[in-house]
């Protein structure tokens, strides 16, 4: 398996690219000369060595940007988790609970900054390829250009998945904005799938580091397909992804904690959700809390929460330092069921789904133990229930949930209010109006430093 690691390489790398002369200098102008001794100047960037650091760089950039940078920072994975059934806010903190109740305004505290590390995430990776294509021309080089396209994709994937139809996918170039026009979640899609299309260009060895990038391209691109529809084509994308691949996001102490682990033995600012608290029933709601499946590991801990008032149920998937993957094999064949789902093959469905359930499973380091097969449901409808449900369990905290939820609304023709959490809301553990009706992000107000954005094209799913 693949792992993104923070390498611990960026202090040789400030002493390599910006040495000063210690013999034969002039101690005087070197003393009074300006300094800038964090500060990688582009004059700088003028070796593979250094075009390799670019792209550390970027790998932890992504990473902290679906998941935070291990310091009690949210990133995309974890709101899309507050805004869907997935999590519970148990923080006094407005901007969570708003998150929670699907009621967020264009200007969110949160939300804009993890926005805009998503974004400048994509211009890390650009940075990289132009770098690496200019000084690395070594096969390893080559892998890592084919891994950036990549890593934009998926962020373009990402973004495309959760906000509003009208992101502005703008680049930097020279220090200077280039400003575009807003897209379509479908043309982000497209957009997401072009920039990994050309990255598989770049991952054509045979090698394991090689062929593990390559079916982390091929799963990000099927998500595109399915986003934009296209079941059939995801379907035959992923044909060739082994059942146990993982490609991971790496933590540890020296680095990043994992984000999972902060907002939650750590601090305790999020529950695991449930379809049910104090205010009543919580409809469309997966009872991930107490349902005591072995996809979400919880224990109720018999304390409060950060907010002093809410049960804390803490979800024990992922430790401190503990893996988590943004794609894995288990992903691929679930995109192989729903092709199956929407050609009305409910027994091929079946069978993809209860062949995962019948052998026990590891996503990062969680081990997942084999579970009895289900029965198959008796129509279209409830088939894709199961489905959707099976797939929340598989993919609990990864970056999925809202997405689909979106998909249930836009491809299965389901209202909002029989998708999302719906019902009375609770906030600090007490009562406080319903749950909203949003169904995707705003993109923030920040954009509109770019003069082609005025807001969102609509919100629809």
């Amino acid at each position: 398996m693949m792992r993104i690691t923070d390498r611990a390489r960026g202090t040789a790398l400030i002493f390599a690219v910006l040495s000063v002369c210690i013999w034969g200098c002039n101690p005087k102008q070197e003393l009074l000369a300006p300094q800038q001794p964090t500060i990688i100047t582009p004059g700088s960037v003028t070796s593979a060595t250094a075009a390799d650091y670019l792209y550390a760089g970027a790998l932890s950039r992504w990473k902290a940007a679906m998941n935070g940078g291990g310091g009690n920072t949210e990133a995309l994975w974890n709101w899309e988790a507050l805004f869907t059934d997935e999590l519970r806010s148990a923080d006094t903190f407005s901007q969570r609970n708003d998150a929670d109740q699907r009621n967020l305004a264009t200007n969110d505290g949160v939300l804009t900054p993890i926005y805009q590390a998503a974004q400048q995430a994509r211009g890390r990776a650009r940075d990289a390829i132009n770098a690496l294509l200019t000084y690395d021309q070594s096969a390893a080089g080559k892998q890592h250009v084919g891994e950036m396209y990549t890593m934009m994709g998926y962020v373009e994937m990402a973004l495309s998945g959760v906000f509003c139809n009208g992101i502005p996918f703008g680049e930097t170039v020279n220090g200077v904005p280039q400003y575009t026009q807003p897209l379509t979640n479908a043309d982000g899609s497209k957009l997401a799938i072009a920039h990994i299309d050309s990255g598989l260009t770049y991952l054509t060895a045979t090698d394991a580091g090689t062929l593990n990038i390559k079916y982390l391209a091929l799963v990000s691109k099927a998500r595109a397909q399915v986003d934009l529809g296209d079941f059939n084509g995801a379907a035959t994308t992923v044909a060739s992804v082994p059942a146990n691949f993982q490609y991971n996001f790496d933590y540890s102490q020296t680095t990043f904690d994992n984000e999972w682990w902060v907002m939650g033995p750590s601090v305790k600012r999020y529950t695991a959700g449930d379809s049910v608290d104090v205010a009543g029933r919580i409809f469309n709601a997966i009872p991930f809390a107490t349902l005591a499946d072995p996809r979400v590991s919880v224990t109720d801990t018999k304390s409060k929460a950060e907010d002093n008032t809410t049960n804390f149920l803490q979800i024990n998937n992922w430790g401190r330092d503990d893996p988590i993957p943004p794609a894995t094999g288990i992903d691929a064949q679930l995109i192989i069921a729903e092709a199956r789902l929407k050609a009305q093959d409910i027994p091929g469905m079946m069978t993809i789904l209860n062949n995962l359930r019948t052998s026990p499973q590891t996503i990062g380091i969680f081990k997942i133990a084999a579970m009895p097969a289900l029965a198959a449901p008796p129509d279209q409808t409830t088939a894709t229930d199961l489905f959707f449900r099976e797939k929340a369990l598989w993919q609990y905290e990864r970056g999925y949930r809202m997405d689909d939820l979106r998909r249930l609304v836009r491809q299965y023709s389901r209202t909002q209010d029989n998708v999302f959490p719906t019902g009375n809301f609770t906030r600090n553990g007490t009562p406080s109006g319903q749950f909203g009706s949003q169904v995707a992000f705003p993109v923030p107000e920040h954009e509109k430093n770019n003069p082609n954005f005025h807001g969102c094209l609509d919100t629809n799913a």
